[in-house]
């Protein structure tokens, strides 16, 4: 019998009995019959989320977790504990680490979820690529711009699947809104703004006396070391969202954390996934919004409150206005437009994607790249990162998106890293 005959037939005859992890079977990827077998890293509010939609899958299966927190590993396991249950799955019992190393280490894992805080992802996943695990990270994919290409020149070296948890690009409202854009129904894009929060700032919390369930130092990681605060890491039963995200160095505020959202769907619409803006302008006196930047074709795009919420977009062309966020989609002076599906012979079509999760999880068996690959969420990145650089710096900079770096200025290129806390080293690859 050929060898590859003998693979298939071993596989269908195992997948009777029991799961089979695919490094047992030899494959690169996972084999068709086998279950993906996920470990989680970070499981916050986000990372429990994120459980609750990969238990509706039975191409893959939630073996482990890991966190520096233990009170958020057992809420964890208890939600999933009930997410089988609602599915009526056989209950399982998950694996808990407090090191994800331990995790990546273990061979029964293919792919891993990260919904750490912003400042471990980079780390986090290079390591995992150097482990052989497929990645699906979360938005913003980093908090610096040489982080950013670290992680995608790792993904490819060691020939991960990476999907970036930027999940609008797999529902319809945004896909519709980007098609009708790339055909022309606005006609020639002219001017964008987009409303989304602050820019970062410094992280001047007092230092409080950190909880027993939580391993601070762990947290902190490759971060330079400050205190606990519990807005940074807010406990359980605090409705927030970890305040982590306003501060610098663990987070970009809303410029990253809302602009990896909303200016993804700028560089998408714009076809700019591979590439990004030249120029990026502060406002002439210091503000948290009013930057623009603009694109090598003379596209403006305005971060700027200009509607009644945040988080929302309005791309102004010369025959019209498209305006979207995740509650509606509305065109002018054609209303219908919103609702009329594109039927026009040979259309400009973008990747259709109707799940993220479910996408990434099939092109882990295709072994393809998914619609929010590693590299198009390092672009996005980039602009977030960019854009609190220059309104850190309050002058304008030229940028060259090709060499990723700022055109003769050499103070403004020491920006595009961050200073990492020995012995972590995520160019270690």
């Amino acid at each position: 019998m050929k060898r590859r005959a003998f693979i298939q037939k071993s596989a269908a005859t195992a997948s009777v009995f029991s799961i089979v992890p695919s490094h047992v079977l030899g494959f690169s990827g996972v084999a068709p019959n086998d279950k993906i077998q996920l470990g989680f890293i970070g499981v916050g509010k986000q990372g429990r989320g994120l459980m609750t939609n990969f238990v509706n899958y039975d191409a893959a299966a939630v073996t482990a977790v890991s966190d520096v927190d233990v009170d958020k590993m057992s809420l964890f396991s208890e939600a999933f504990s009930k997410a089988l249950a609602k599915k009526k799955k056989p209950t399982q019992k998950l694996s808990e680490m407090a090191s994800y190393r331990e995790l990546l280490s273990r061979k029964d894992i293919d792919a891993v979820v990260i919904a750490s805080p912003d400042h471990w992802h980079a780390q986090m996943a290079v390591d995992a690529a150097k482990a052989g695990k497929d990645i699906y990270c979360e938005k913003p994919l980093s908090a610096s711009v040489a982080e950013g290409r670290a992680m995608v020149d790792a993904a490819r070296k060691y020939q991960r699947v990476f999907q970036t948890g930027s999940m609008q690009r797999s529902w319809d409202r945004f896909r519709h809104g980007v098609e009708l854009i790339r055909n022309g129904y606005i006609g020639e894009i002219k001017e964008i703004k987009v409303a989304i929060g602050a820019p970062y700032k410094s992280c001047d919390l007092p230092t409080q006396a950190a909880p027993a369930n939580i391993d601070w130092n762990a947290w902190i990681g490759p971060a330079p070391y400050r205190g606990y605060h519990e807005d940074l890491a807010c406990p359980i039963g605090d409705k927030r969202w970890g305040m982590w995200r306003d501060y610098y160095p663990f987070g970009g505020g809303m410029v990253t954390d809302w602009g990896a959202h909303m200016f993804d769907i700028v560089q998408w619409a714009l076809d700019q996934d591979h590439t990004g803006p030249v120029q990026f302008t502060p406002p002439s006196s210091p503000s948290e919004s009013g930057l623009v930047y603009t694109y090598e074709n003379g596209i403006k795009v305005t971060h700027t409150k200009w509607g009644e919420n945040n988080n929302e977009i309005q791309f102004i062309g010369t025959e019209g206005r498209l305006e979207i966020s995740r509650g509606y989609l509305k065109t002018y002076p054609d209303a219908s437009l919103a609702d009329k599906p594109i039927e026009t012979p040979n259309a400009k079509r973008v990747y259709h994607s109707k799940n993220h999760h479910e996408d990434w999880l099939q092109a882990i068996r295709d072994r393809t790249r998914p619609i929010c690959d590693v590299e198009i969420g390092h672009r996005t990145a980039s602009v977030c990162n960019v854009a609190n650089i220059a309104y850190a710096l309050q002058r304008p900079l030229e940028w060259n998106p090709v060499r990723e770096q700022f055109v003769d200025d050499p103070g403004a290129n020491l920006m595009l890293d961050r200073a990492y806390r020995a012995p972590y080293n995520y160019r270690d690859f």
